[in-house]
């Protein structure tokens, strides 16, 4: 084994990189890792059939020789308010320009698995200087068959809260974890044998604020349930008793973590990385010649960007406005199709509160994605128009 200064340059130089925290773990079987077979037993999983891979029970298995994992931690929080604060505007139609729809914060920038992959290359160059004898290293920036969280909490960076998620008391969760495996022995930053302790206490939160009860026990998670499966990982229609507790998300959700204590503090990044991005949209047949509209509804005013984005704009796009628009996004990995399913839905649990011409525009919309040849688009889009249309208390439904 190295000595600890080895250590110490590691967490050193990840700050320097910007990295929030980064610990050191010695690579071993832990015991949740054994765990994780018979989560995927009771079909919690889904159809994210990868979580299977029986190298993520053995980092020996991910890389043999390995001796130590560098785990670092990536803040990507900004200053943007959180999903409640959110959803007022979500549903003010007439001052936003139509519905508006919730990205999670986390997909408002660049692709993370880029911008994660070039820090932990960097940080590798480096131990590559430090240490000019041979050794074997892989990267994995939440792209390969090991379980991040779990060499992170026995790196002394946190616990695993009730809702999955690894919480850290000074910096919450609102971080992105990267891995590099290596066969180089470097001493553990833990200070202990154990741990660190679980400060989750009796709050249980994050399991009553969840609309999709998906966390089923403290700490177990169906992801079946997950509204983050269900616009991202799920491939077929969003089954329909779980439409209406998704609300306005489209991509992905916060709301477990918005609602932790422990985020209350969080910090934030100034990182441009992560930032809402701006976008051109395009504009929808039907308002062609309609004045375009800002997310503050004035002429002029800032650009469209991912932090409450029009559902009418991106309901209008086609595959190729799709591919351009979301190139090193996270969101593409939803796919087309799944993002358009995810707005239909959005559409259907969004209100008009009067806005006449908002309503004939997105009905158009609506009526061509009812005609798609994609049963699955074609199916969302129907149930969101009856959904709209059976609302009997809303003003639009009787004023057509």
């Amino acid at each position: 084994m190295v000595d600890v200064s080895a250590t110490t340059w590691v967490c050193e130089r990840a700050s320097q990189l910007g990295f929030a925290m980064a610990g050191v773990v010695r690579a071993e079987k832990f015991p949740e890792l054994a765990r994780q077979q018979e989560w995927f037993a009771r079909g919690y999983a889904g159809e994210m059939n990868y979580l299977s891979d029986p190298r993520r029970s053995n980092p020996q298995a991910a890389l043999p020789g390995i001796q130590s994992a560098i785990v670092c931690a990536l803040t990507y929080n900004t200053e943007y308010v959180r999903t409640e604060q959110a959803f007022a505007t979500l549903n003010r139609a007439s001052e936003t320009g139509g519905p508006r729809g919730w990205v999670s914060r986390y997909a408002w920038g660049d692709d993370y698995h880029d911008v994660l992959r070039e820090k932990l290359q960097m940080l590798l160059d480096g131990l590559r200087e430090q240490h000019p004898q041979p050794f074997e290293a892989r990267i994995y920036a939440d792209t390969g068959p090991i379980n991040e969280r779990v060499l992170a909490k026995h790196a002394g960076l946190g616990w695993l809260g009730k809702n999955t998620l690894l919480l850290n008391e000074r910096i919450g969760s609102f971080f992105f974890l990267g891995v590099i495996l290596t066969t180089l022995d470097l001493p553990s930053t833990s200070t202990s044998d154990a741990p660190p302790p679980d400060r989750c206490g009796t709050c249980r939160k994050c399991i009553d604020a969840c609309p999709t009860e998906a966390l089923v026990d403290p700490y177990v998670m169906d992801a079946r349930k997950c509204i983050s499966y269900l616009t991202i990982e799920l491939r077929g229609a969003i089954p329909e008793q779980l439409r209406e507790p998704m609300g306005q998300h489209i991509f992905g959700c916060d709301i477990c973590q918005d609602v932790c204590p422990w985020n209350r503090h969080a910090p934030v990044t100034d990182a441009k990385e992560f930032q809402p991005r701006s976008f051109a949209h395009p504009t929808p047949a039907a308002a062609r010649e309609e004045t375009e509209f800002s997310l503050n509804g004035k002429d002029g005013a800032s650009p469209e960007t991912l932090f409450l984005p029009s559902l009418e704009r991106l309901a209008s796009m086609n595959q190729s406005e799709f591919s351009e628009m979301f190139r090193g996004s996270p969101i593409k990995r939803t796919k087309w199709r799944g993002l358009i399913r995810n707005v239909c839905v959005a559409l259907g649990n969004s209100n008009f509160n009067g806005d006449l011409v908002a309503f004939k525009r997105i009905s158009s919309v609506m009526a061509r994605l009812a005609a798609s040849s994609d049963p699955v688009i074609s199916e969302s889009a129907q149930w969101a128009v009856s959904r709209i249309q059976a609302n009997e208390a809303s003003p639009i439904v009787k004023m057509i």
